[in-house]
């Protein structure tokens, strides 16, 4: 005996599962409840980012300071050598041969003058953009 099976179509997109409404209220309640909780875990997830944000800049910041400090302490360093007297007087003996007064040449000038040497006059500076 031979069997023959037979595929039969059967169109079931007409038909729906009626939903009762208790569950589609239970559904919306927890949807709402997992929505709020993902964007409280998202709002702080958020902060905790811009926290290390924050962190990581001001490290930047601190260490930026700090070259600056030893540059700034540097460059005072700097400007106390350059204004040593003991250079300024070995550049004036070297390089533009001046030598220290002998006593008995030099004459004080200890006579109040009320004449005018120079007048000073506003000198006009170009404008740098």
């Amino acid at each position: 005996m031979t069997e023959y099976f037979t595929v039969k179509r059967i169109d079931n997109s007409r038909l729906s599962r009626p939903v009762a409404a208790a569950q589609l209220k239970d559904f919306r309640r927890r949807l709402l409840i997992g929505a709020a909780v993902a964007a409280c875990l998202l709002s702080y997830a958020w902060q905790h980012f811009e926290c290390i944000q924050i962190r990581y800049q001001l490290e930047q910041l601190s260490s930026e300071r700090a070259q600056a400090r030893e540059l700034n302490q540097q460059l005072h360093l700097e400007i106390a050598t350059l204004r040593s007297p003991m250079r300024v007087d070995a550049i004036a003996r070297n390089q533009l041969g001046l030598t220290v007064p002998v006593p008995g040449l030099s004459v004080p000038n200890d006579v109040a003058s009320d004449g005018v040497l120079a007048d000073a006059r506003p000198v006009a500076q170009p404008n740098r953009p």
